[in-house]
């Protein structure tokens, strides 16, 4: 993912939970929710759910790309620009006319049915945007290096010289196949100020959903299950089992006034905190890259992915910070290690100028190992068959 600067760009070197509190976690089965309080809930920023009836949805990226997905609904963000409370998309009272949607057109194929839209954010009016949450970060990451060589080696095939790494596709799976998700969401007290949630699946962090106000929250609450998680979380989910944490209860001797109890509660629930962030430490405080998506006068609207580690969880996502440097939105998913590998083999391609040789001294291997790796991520496309073969025979004799 490119990493791009503005003038006015907010500095996202890492995802911060200013002006959020974690409250403590609440579990069902493999499926744990740590609600996310706001400390002082703004109204000058807004998200609305449009919802999309359709099977699949097509996104034209550019002259030669598109982007196709299953898209269940978009986010529409309304904001002023002088701090003044705004109402959420569909509850203006407005003409007709300014309330009609412009998200493309809807194509009737007989046995399923399409939506073209023309792209991933569209500004509906001076101070409405619509976006594709999630969306906007898987094609960036799809979109990663996605032009291949920059050099014409005579290692890459034709098909990869003209076409780059197209098609390239990523597998995920919707949230309400996760075992226990759809309870836990049910049954789930929700929080006054709850404005998110961090899902976790076997004590492993799913994503992270944050939006700008309660009432958004409570509106898109039931998302998370038509939300991206990556395969591996299926699993997790099947064999996960009830994991109760216990941070250091309150301590009754310490407690004869109802001053105490308030200090002995206030320090269980940063205990709570404290094990949250650390149980979510490769996303929340995470290094990022970042790169800008839309300049939303006050706010902007960045995507981003974590420090590329194998060894690692890592994240991509999407963020509207506020100027100030306070998270006003935040939408996660988890890469699972094959795609993981896939990125960072296709980074270390790229920052060595997509030589095989000097990638490989690079990465502290032989040539035709990095070949191999290159083959079992899934690109063994981009590379002549008689340089594969080369690269096989090559390691069968070593063997």
């Amino acid at each position: 993912m490119k990493h791009k600067t503005t003038r006015k760009q907010v500095p996202l070197d890492h995802i911060s939970l200013k002006g959020l509190t974690l409250a403590p976690s609440q579990v069902l089965g493999g499926v744990r929710l740590v609600p996310v309080l706001r400390n002082e809930v703004r109204a000058d920023l807004r998200l609305t759910r449009r919802p999309y009836d359709e099977n699949i949805a097509a996104v034209q990226i550019d002259n030669k790309t598109a982007y196709y997905s299953y898209i269940p609904h978009a986010f529409v963000a309304d904001w002023s620009f002088d701090g003044a409370p705004v109402a959420a998309y569909g509850t203006q009272i407005r003409a007709e006319k300014s309330q009609r949607t412009t998200d493309g057109k809807v194509h009737d194929l007989g046995f399923m049915k399409a939506r073209v839209m023309q792209k991933m954010r569209a500004r509906e009016d001076r101070n409405r945007l619509r976006f594709l949450p999630l969306d906007v970060s898987l094609e960036g990451f799809l979109s990663l290096h996605f032009g291949g060589p920059d050099v014409i080696w005579e290692e890459y095939s034709r098909a990869a010289i003209k076409n780059g790494l197209s098609p390239r596709s990523e597998r995920t799976i919707p949230g309400r196949l996760i075992k226990g998700l759809e309870d836990a969401l049910r049954v789930f007290e929700i929080h006054t100020d709850q404005v998110g949630s961090l899902v976790f699946v076997g004590d492993a962090l799913a994503s992270a959903f944050i939006v700008p106000h309660p009432d958004d929250y409570r509106a898109m609450h039931s998302t998370l299950l038509t939300d991206d998680y990556g395969e591996l979380l299926y699993y997790y989910g099947l064999y996960a089992e009830e994991n109760r944490l216990h941070p250091h209860e309150i301590d009754a001797e310490r407690v004869q006034s109802l001053d105490d109890l308030r200090t002995e509660v206030a320090r269980v629930r940063t205990d709570w905190a404290d094990l949250h962030q650390l149980m979510s430490h490769n996303l929340l405080g995470c290094p990022v890259r970042p790169e800008m998506v839309y300049d939303m006068g006050p706010f902007q609207l960045q995507r981003f992915m974590t420090e590329l580690d194998p060894k690692a969880e890592n994240h991509i996502g999407e963020a509207i910070i506020r100027k100030n440097g306070t998270l006003e939105y935040l939408k996660s998913y988890r890469l699972s290690a094959a795609q993981c590998r896939r990125a960072f083999l296709l980074m270390q391609l790229a920052e060595c100028n997509w030589s095989l040789d000097v990638c490989a001294a690079h990465l502290k291997c032989t040539r035709n190992e990095l070949i191999f790796r290159l083959e079992n991520a899934g690109f063994g496309y981009l590379l002549h068959q008689h340089v594969l073969e080369k690269a096989h025979s090559a390691i069968r004799e070593d063997s």
